[in-house]
């Protein structure tokens, strides 16, 4: 692993990705993309893993596409550009669709991709300094492969604005327009995040996994025969699987569950 990333775990099963390019504000390249893809596609598969935090380290959380990437980039053919664009997209989906739940730390700015990596997060929890923008039409450009995550967390109306004026918002707006979850002073950021990893590991692993896919296969679907009779079924899968049966068993035995960690 370079410089650029870091991998720090719990012995209670939290990773936490901290980016580490705070020189360029966290700006990620390809490079970076690589790297970062391949390290939560491993974290996803790990077992000991329960609960991914995504920090950064320096003033900002992410400023987006490193510019002098970009610059090469528009060098490039069209056939390079649109593999390397892919790369971003994949980085994305990556973070959206993991089966860990995921938590974004953000201490400091998040400008373009950067607002995509905190809106693929299940969960946000920001300073109150912090600020975002989706900057990209001041370049010229569009925030293309994050528009499908930055929409479904913001909504299409605030969108039409924040995509159109690149406007800067503060933390507070970012809450009311349901980027991120919390804000809280700086010195209890670490604190928040704590509360919100405690949350998450009371819960059973494959039930958080499988209550992630739930969301994903009803939201913004008309509730018809064929959602009533799927949601039907994952239940009953999942009452019937062994960490139904244990939560069942410890809750009516009053004792925790086998998945919380003894102290």
């Amino acid at each position: 692993m370079s410089d650029a990333l870091g991998v720090t775990r719990t012995g209670e099963g939290v990773a936490t990705v901290t980016m580490n390019r705070p020189a360029v504000h966290n700006a990620f390249d390809d490079a970076l993309i690589a790297e970062m893809t391949a390290t939560l596609t491993e974290l996803d598969a790990d077992a000991t893993v329960r609960v991914v935090v995504l920090a950064a380290n320096g003033r900002s959380f992410s400023a987006g596409a490193d510019l002098q990437w970009m610059k090469r980039m528009a060098q490039f053919s069209d056939d390079e550009n649109l593999r390397d664009a892919r790369a971003l997209a994949g980085l994305m989906q990556t973070l959206d669709r993991m089966a860990k739940p995921t938590i974004a730390r953000v201490q400091g700015a998040a400008f373009g991709g950067g607002v995509g990596l905190v809106a693929c997060c299940d969960m946000a929890i920001a300073a109150r300094e912090a600020v975002f923008c989706l900057s990209e039409v001041r370049l010229g450009l569009i925030p293309a492969v994050i528009s499908p995550y930055v929409v479904q967390a913001i909504g299409a109306r605030a969108a039409r604005r924040y995509f159109l004026t690149a406007e800067r918002f503060d933390a507070p707006e970012a809450l009311r327009l349901g980027l991120v979850n919390g804000v809280v002073d700086a010195a209890g950021l670490d604190d928040a995040v704590a509360g919100l990893v405690k949350a998450l590991l009371a819960g059973g692993p494959a039930a958080i996994a499988a209550a992630k896919s739930l969301i994903a296969a009803v939201a913004n679907r008309p509730i018809d025969a064929d959602v009533i009779d799927d949601t039907a079924r994952r239940i009953a899968r999942q009452r019937a699987s062994e960490e139904g049966r244990e939560g069942i068993a410890a809750f009516l035995g009053k004792r925790p569950a086998a998945w919380i960690a003894r102290e």
